[in-house]
């Protein structure tokens, strides 16, 4: 064998005319995602993509996602890429999906951890996560965000705000990270100008207090509380009950296990057809 030569093609010499037929199966219940870079992964390898399920199509247990058609070679090479795509990303759907439900109808759940991925698959994770259900980004668009390291650079929440005063970017979502007694300084500050308040310390506690304060200062229903920092899907069910109108998701959806699914040769047109 030559030292570049694939071995596939001597294993499969004698076979590499018929064309078979292969099923992607589900093996567990989930959310589909992935399926743009399933059939763009098809296209490359000369797989022909005789049927597939959509994005957010609802798996079950050996349920078929996908049927493709191609040679021996062009099945090994798919088994290999393929499931990848949809799989974790079907996974992060499923997440997404779970942490929907557990929010309910009155808490808004978003997941903004995609951009901390890398680039080759924040797309696939970012839709992902619209597959399961849930928003990506804080806000509406347009938005501005003034994470911590805006607020560090310019000095502050109060010079923050004052540097956004005359920009008209839509809605403006400014995140806190303040120890407790600064928070409640700082949410009073943000209040003023903020659409959005994101509490990014993990702690509950965070919550009531910043509520209570914006109560006081006669804030509290011109802005709306975001919260993140550790939060898993369980959290949601007592986050909920808080007065908190936004929660931040991220680790629980991106990291989420992977849907597991397999791929299985079905039919041989060599065989079946007379090719």
């Amino acid at each position: 064998m030559k030292h570049d030569q694939d071995v596939r093609d001597i294993i499969f010499a004698g076979i590499r005319d018929k064309r078979n037929i292969a099923r992607i199966s589900s093996q567990g219940e989930g959310i589909l995602s992935g399926v743009l870079w399933l059939k763009k992964a098809c296209e490359k390898l000369g797989l022909n993509l005789k049927e597939c399920r959509r994005n957010g199509a609802r798996l079950g247990t050996g349920e078929t996602v996908a049927v493709v058609e191609g040679t021996a070679k062009q099945i090994a090479l798919g088994e290999e890429e393929l499931i990848g795509w949809i799989s974790k990303a079907s996974g992060i759907a499923t997440a997404a999906r779970k942490a929907k439900t557990a929010a309910g109808r009155n808490l808004k759940v978003v997941c903004g951890a995609w951009k901390k991925m890398p680039l080759p698959i924040k797309d696939l994770v970012r839709q992902a996560v619209a597959d399961g259900g849930i928003p990506y980004r804080i806000a509406d668009i347009p938005f501005l965000y003034l994470d911590k390291n805006y607020v560090r650079a310019l000095g502050g929440v109060g010079k923050t705000m004052q540097s956004v005063n005359n920009l008209e970017a839509g809605n403006l979502v400014i995140q806190l990270k303040g120890e407790r007694r600064e928070l409640l300084r700082e949410a009073v500050l943000a209040a003023r100008g903020a659409d959005v308040i994101m509490i990014d310390t993990g702690r509950r506690e965070d919550i009531i207090a910043v509520d209570s304060i914006l109560r006081v200062k006669g804030l509290r229903s011109r802005v709306q509380i975001a919260f993140a920092g550790n939060v898993d899907i369980d959290d949601l069910v007592h986050l909920k009950k808080l007065p908190v109108d936004v929660v931040d998701i991220g680790q629980a959806v991106i990291d989420a296990p992977l849907l597991d699914m397999r791929m299985d040769i079905a039919e041989v047109w060599g065989e079946k057809r007379g090719a």
